[in-house]
């Protein structure tokens, strides 16, 4: 975001998880009164990121977890992310074909904090919201999974985020 006037410090990257990059990029802009376009540099974020995938480290208490119920229970992904950086995400940590329902920023038009997101993996798996159980990264996943009527575990009690430099 600094190559384009930007200001997005760490504390607001990490309270705005969960939104995808061009609708987070469009707030950013707006809030700063900078002219972009988001869709572009939403694209460049995404890329810059796909270089630094191999970097990408599991939660390890959540892979476990999905590790020892996947095939048991109804397990999705449900992600403001784009599918295609998801799906990379999820081969790059070896769980890729863990899940009976991958669910995107694509598959919806609202985004966290709405319950959208999680709604619709709940009926893609044929499952009751009420019956769901949410690991969740971020402020606007949990007041997602909240409006949506589903339990909720803040994953962010368990590990440390670690911040991946620029120069890698």
């Amino acid at each position: 975001m600094s190559a384009y006037g930007i200001r997005f410090p760490e504390d607001q990257f990490y309270a705005l998880g969960g939104m995808p990059s061009d609708k987070i990029i469009d707030f950013l802009a707006t809030e700063q009164s900078v002219t972009i376009d988001a869709e572009k540099a939403a694209l460049e974020k995404e890329s810059a990121f796909l270089e630094r995938l191999h970097l990408l480290e599991p939660i390890a208490a959540v892979l476990d977890v999905v590790k020892k119920f996947r095939g048991q229970i109804p397990i999705a992904v449900a992600s403001g992310g784009i599918r295609e950086i998801i799906l990379k995400q999820l081969v790059q940590i070896g769980c890729s074909d863990w899940f009976d329902a991958i669910v995107t920023a694509e598959d919806t038009e609202r985004h966290k904090p709405y319950p959208d997101v999680f709604l619709e993996a709940a009926r893609r798996l044929g499952v009751e919201p009420q019956d769901c159980l949410v690991y969740e990264d971020s402020d606007l996943g949990l007041q997602a999974a909240q409006a949506a009527s589903m339990d909720a575990i803040d994953v962010r009690t368990f590990y440390q985020a670690r911040r991946i430099p620029l120069d890698h």
